[in-house]
């Protein structure tokens, strides 16, 4: 529903609050007035790009998550949990004295005096609040416009690294390997670090073991143990149920053995969802990061102007700083799954490019949901 009709369906009390929110000059006592006011306000772009350009990084982060949101509606307490991520965690002082900061509650009355947020119209949906459709459209191009202002482009480099239609095949060589070897896991249900080694080489992209003592959570079932990508293939052979720890081997499960025997293909598609619904605990709005990622690196650009535009939408996630998720694992994990390619240039540093597929996987971005199961 759009703002148009959610406005009629509002009460004249509702509108009266928009209309003094934007300073509309028009009778209080009338509904069309009010409504075409707030209207013709709203749909200026030039006033739409000022209200934009006011809000706070939390209130950007906040609005972001709703327009990347594929729910119609939204409870109360799912609100004020989104707003309580998105806002700032410094304390801001005045004077030697704390400010008095904005509950999630009056965040939420003031969405709802700036229109941005409506109750339900009907009985059942009177106590979810929704966002008109519109206004998440034009906001998203707004925003899209702001965040590659500061890009800075690059040439092609000499030399980038693409790992398209590998990850793929990696998964199929993982299985192939727990097939073929009596593999022993650990008291803590982890495969013995000679084991790792052995099917690490046996894989097209290797990477270093995790260091003894080091810091990993929040990233999957494996991460704690494993390296990132390794990690994520295991993670999704895991949960596709191909292979099983039992006791304490790993073993292919029979569904793995009719999957290799089929001679089926993995579908990248899949473990990048997989890898979105994995990672969305430590970053939860990873969908709408590889899609303003897409839409900002279209073509070269250097990752720490890429890092200068986004990075105010990543907040940490304990010791993972915004850099250190931004870096690792969004920018190197889309890599790994060819959504995009890695490259340096003498001039630029460290640049960035989305492929084909990695442009077609973003764009479904915009149809994914919290609440979607992303393993089917």
């Amino acid at each position: 529903m759009n703002l148009a009709d959610m406005l009629t369906y509002a009460d004249i009390g509702q509108l009266s609050n928009i209309a003094n929110y934007y300073d509309c000059d028009c009778k209080r006592n009338s509904k069309h007035d009010l409504i075409q006011s707030i209207l013709i306000k709203l749909g200026r772009r030039d006033f739409f790009e000022e209200q934009i350009g006011q809000l706070s990084d939390s209130d950007l982060r906040f609005l972001n998550s709703l327009v990347f949101d594929a729910r119609s509606g939204y409870s109360l307490e799912e609100l004020t949990a989104t707003i309580r991520h998105a806002s700032e965690e410094v304390v801001v002082e005045k004077k030697g004295k704390p400010v008095k900061t904005e509950s999630p509650r009056e965040t939420v009355a003031r969405y709802r005096r700036s229109g941005w947020l409506f109750n339900g119209f009907t009985h059942s949906t009177k106590y979810t609040f929704q966002v008109p459709s519109d206004l998440k459209h034009r906001f998203r191009d707004v925003l899209g416009a702001k965040l590659q202002d500061g890009l800075q482009h690059s040439p092609e480099p000499t030399a980038y690294r693409d790992e398209q239609g590998l990850v793929s095949t990696d998964m199929l060589l993982l299985l192939k390997f727990v097939e073929g070897h009596e593999i022993e896991l650990n008291a803590e249900g982890f495969m013995y670090r000679r084991y790792q080694q052995q099917m690490m080489s046996s894989l097209h992209i290797t990477e270093p073991l995790i260091s003894k003592g080091a810091w990993r959570f929040g990233y999957g079932r494996s991460c704690t143990e494993y390296p990132d990508r390794f990690a994520l293939l295991y993670d999704y052979a895991y949960a596709r149920q191909w292979f099983r720890e039992s006791g304490n081997r790993l073993v292919l499960s029979d569904r793995g053995k009719q999957f290799l025997g089929e001679g089926n293909q993995v579908s990248v598609i899949q473990i990048f969802r997989f890898w979105l619904r994995l990672y969305k605990g430590a970053v939860p709005n990873l969908s709408s990061l590889v899609y303003w990622i897409s839409q900002c690196a279209k073509d070269w650009v250097t990752t720490a102007s890429l890092y200068e535009s986004l990075g105010w939408l990543i907040r940490p996630f304990y010791y993972d700083t915004p850099q250190t998720i931004m870096d690792q694992r969004v920018i190197r994990m889309l890599m790994h799954l060819g959504m995009l390619r890695i490259g340096e240039s003498e001039q630029s540093g460290t640049v960035i490019r989305m492929t084909a597929l990695g442009l077609k996987a973003a764009e479904a971005c915009l149809h994914i949901g919290d609440s979607e199961d992303l393993l089917h």
